[in-house]
């Protein structure tokens, strides 16, 4: 995992000190943005009630490629994190992405790349699923930093009908998917192989640990559109769809990120974001009992500061 960390770093870098040394090289397009966002709701002697909130969110993106001749290498980095707090209970995480995506193509005609496509996501921070209907803050721990976290390589081809839409089709992709975390490994969380207990020979019992990775062979496939849809309102979406050839491959993983972004001056920004997946792996237990895969749906209004690094 740490050479994994230290090849996004490398990348960016790479990317950064491109940009210092040779601005005149037009291949190479930047764009980069910094979102601090907040909400609050707050109350005082009302009698109809409610509970005080607060929502702090900081998004990160940026956006690094070149194109020149047949060739087209494109990075993109989403970092977000955010926490809330709500009446007297401590701040809880509301956001939480690391999202890295490498694209290298060489152009097999007007519209069309050969590409091979790499992608790395995880989160910064642990998660847990609290019960405070049950006991106030008592919470379970359900993910952790690199748990899970998903690396995949694939090769396909690559339809660019407009520059700000990419449509990218992959029949052999590996996807690893790992977690770092034994505790969550052991409980075979996100579809890896859980803690077993066996016995040798003589009977004594033998505890084999959960694995920590599981690897997956099967097609992928991505949409993504970035545009300003009108003035001062920024589009960005990108849906990804995975199909495991290994295991039960009619069970189709989906990972659909949206955000709108709403300038209103130089420095002010309105954003909604909405997150919707579904992954066969991730078993969630419902409000009675049941337990088994469901769309999960994260939604985000805000207005905050935004600054642009690169413009």
């Amino acid at each position: 995992m740490k050479r994994i960390t230290l090849l996004l770093a490398g990348v960016l870098i790479y990317s950064l000190n491109i940009t210092a040394q040779d601005k005149a090289d037009t291949a190479w397009k930047f764009r980069s943005d910094v979102s601090l966002l907040a909400s609050q709701v707050s109350f005082t002697n009302w009698a109809a009630g409610g509970e005080n909130s607060i929502t702090l969110n900081g998004f990160f993106n940026i956006y690094a490629g070149y194109i020149k001749g047949k060739h087209k290498w494109e990075n993109i980095l989403g970092l977000a994190y955010g926490m809330t707090k709500a009446g007297e209970r401590d701040f809880r995480k509301s956001e939480d992405k690391i999202d890295f995506l490498s694209n290298y193509g060489i152009k097999a005609s007007d519209k069309w790349f050969y590409s091979a496509n790499f992608n790395f996501r995880t989160q910064f921070a642990e998660g847990f699923k609290y019960y405070d209907d049950v006991k106030p803050d008592s919470s379970v721990k359900i993910s952790n930093f690199l748990a899970p976290a998903f690396i995949s390589l694939g090769l396909g081809m690559e339809y660019r009908p407009f520059s700000y839409m990419s449509l990218y089709m992959s029949p052999v992709t590996a996807r690893w998917i790992i977690v770092n975390d034994q505790e969550l490994a052991d409980a075979g969380a996100f579809g890896v192989e859980k803690k077993a207990d066996i016995f040798d020979a003589q009977g004594n019992p033998i505890i084999v640990p959960g694995e920590r990775s599981k690897f997956e062979l099967g097609a992928y496939f991505r949409f993504l559109f970035i545009k300003d849809i009108m003035k001062n309102v920024n589009l960005s979406t990108k849906l990804e769809l995975f199909s495991d050839y290994l295991d039960n491959p009619q069970n189709i993983d989906v990972n659909w990120d949206t955000m709108i972004n709403m300038k209103v001056n130089e420095w002010i920004t309105a954003s909604f974001g909405l997150q919707m997946l579904y992954d066969d792996d991730s078993p969630i237990t419902d409000k009675n009992g049941n337990v088994g895969p469901r769309t999960q749906i994260k939604e985000m209004l805000a207005v905050g500061i935004n600054y642009k690094i690169f413009k």
